[in-house]
């Protein structure tokens, strides 16, 4: 892996805030974005909890991943982190420290426009320290349980910065079909084609999750729920939305990398799992190539 460019960071220019109802738990909760300086990375703060525990948005930090990124430990992190990370990244909020009063963000409709338009209406401001982007040299792939994920060195057409490519693939039988997208991964990109885009899940995970008292505060309507007809009470947002949610989960577990990533990412049924897996890996080679190397006397 090697440094191939860097930019100015960026903060936010003013507080933002936000309220609503986790999607796993049911309960309020307020959060709220606070300008950080430069280096200082984004970070959760456990509010609600004594001594107000903060959890660093690393890979390295990453303790859980089924169904949804969760980090640090189990009475003291945050789940469900890939939805506001996205956003940060998508619009390239490098330094942000995250309040919030409960074990999970407000799950909104289930995408990451509601934290994009409060960021968005915060401003952001550069800072005075560089953030440094990194490219592999050849490609780095990852498969597992018939997902693959691999990042490849950039194509010159792409420049130095990243895209994104997912192909969602449940079988011929599925309720959802087949879906392949591609964005360059910007701001102006991301809040249009990405950012309003929602989680989904079949009809069965959906009744099996609510038997384990997950999600019971939630109709079909609120998120999309697919049946064997297509979307329970919901329209697409777009054709191919399940697979551009897909793309927001990846950019929002990428930035667990901490760097910005020149290159192509293409995952191929990855999730939460093998995402955080690439992200970990990135960031072992990073370090790798940002030691100094000793010269033998």
């Amino acid at each position: 892996m090697q440094r191939v460019g860097s930019r100015f960071q960026r903060t936010l220019a003013a507080p933002a805030e936000i309220r609503g109802v986790g999607l796993v738990t049911g309960s309020r909760v307020r959060v709220r974005f606070l300008p950080a300086p430069a280096d200082s990375g984004i970070a959760f703060v456990r509010t609600d909890l004594p001594s107000s525990p903060t959890t660093p948005a690393r890979a390295d930090r990453v303790t859980a991943t089924n169904r949804r990124t969760t980090l640090g430990p189990a009475d003291a992190g945050v789940t469900l982190v890939e939805h506001v990370l996205s956003a940060l990244a998508g619009l390239r909020i490098d330094n942000c420290l995250i309040e919030i009063d409960g074990p999970e963000p407000p799950g909104l409709d289930g995408s990451a426009r509601g934290f994009v338009d409060v960021l968005q209406a915060a401003g952001t401001t550069l800072l005075p320290g560089r953030r440094a982007a990194y490219a592999v040299t050849e490609p780095v792939v990852l498969a597992r349980d018939g997902a693959t994920i691999a990042f490849h060195p950039p194509e010159p057409a792409d420049g130095f910065g990243l895209r994104a490519s997912y192909v969602l693939d449940y079988g011929p039988t599925a309720a959802v079909a087949r879906q392949a997208v591609s964005f360059p991964i910007a701001p102006e990109t991301f809040t249009r084609e990405l950012s309003g885009c929602r989680t989904f899940l079949l009809e069965s995970e959906a009744t099996a999750l609510r038997a384990q008292g997950i999600g019971k505060h939630l109709a079909p309507s609120d998120l999309l729920v697919f049946g064997l007809r297509g979307p329970v009470g919901n329209t697409l947002r777009f054709a191919d939305e399940p697979a551009r949610h897909k793309v927001l989960d990846l950019v929002g577990d990428l930035a667990l990398c901490g760097f910005d990533l020149a290159g192509h990412v293409v995952a191929y049924r990855s999730g939460h799992a093998l995402n955080a897996a690439l992200a970990n890996t990135l960031l072992a080679l990073q370090r790798q190539a940002a030691t100094p190397k000793r010269v033998a006397a």
